[in-house]
């Protein structure tokens, strides 16, 4: 009976530790997703067609959106730039949607969304609930494509990322996203903000 207890007692604590070592990741993790704001852009289907227009849709916006993005020295700014350029963002998609021959509505707007952990170059963003402009292309039921707007990590040359993404996190932040994490980590993360979500 003693050995049992003792057992049980050993992996108590060893579940504690686990937890409490994941404590200053899962921080981290969730100041990353503060302090991004990201681009999320819905394809209508997941025909060739739609997803290539999505990608020309994109290319459109990042386009014509790159200075308004890398000259936000802040999540705050970069919101209130887009927010400033809603109307203008939803129009120029919509007049590449039409250039391409097609007559999908187009519904641009500010939304804080659930995303689960993706990779985007170098870099890595954990789960969680993220502000992001999300432009929808017709029905919105086809396959996404995503960047994150600030830190201006798409919409910057590639030798200016790392210097925008240390401008832009502290030093937990930038470990996190740029640092190779086990994969575990960011599943263990992924599964507490599922489960956080739907007890919220």
């Amino acid at each position: 009976m003693k050995h049992y207890l003792w057992v049980k007692a050993a992996c108590i604590g060893f579940v504690l530790t686990v937890i409490y070592s994941f404590i200053p990741f899962q921080a981290s993790c969730a100041d990353v997703t503060r302090d991004s704001f990201r681009l999320h852009i819905l394809a209508d289907s997941d025909s060739r067609e739609d997803q290539a227009l999505k990608l020309r849709v994109r290319d459109r916006l990042l386009k014509e959106t790159g200075e308004l993005f890398s000259s936000a020295k802040s999540k705050d700014e970069a919101i209130r730039l887009t927010a400033q350029k809603l109307q203008s963002l939803a129009n120029t998609a919509y007049d590449e949607v039409r250039r391409s021959g097609y007559d999908y509505t187009v519904k641009a707007e500010i939304t804080n969304m659930y995303f689960t952990t993706r990779r985007y170059k170098s870099y890595t963003l954990p789960s969680g609930m993220y502000d992001a402009l999300r432009i929808t292309i017709g029905s919105g039921k086809g396959h996404n494509w995503w960047c994150v707007m600030y830190p201006s990590l798409c919409v910057t040359a590639a030798e200016n990322q790392d210097e925008r993404a240390r401008e832009a996190f502290d030093d937990g932040e930038y470990r996190v996203v740029h640092d190779e994490q086990p994969e575990y980590k960011f599943k263990i993360i992924e599964i507490f903000e599922k489960l956080r979500s739907f007890f919220a």
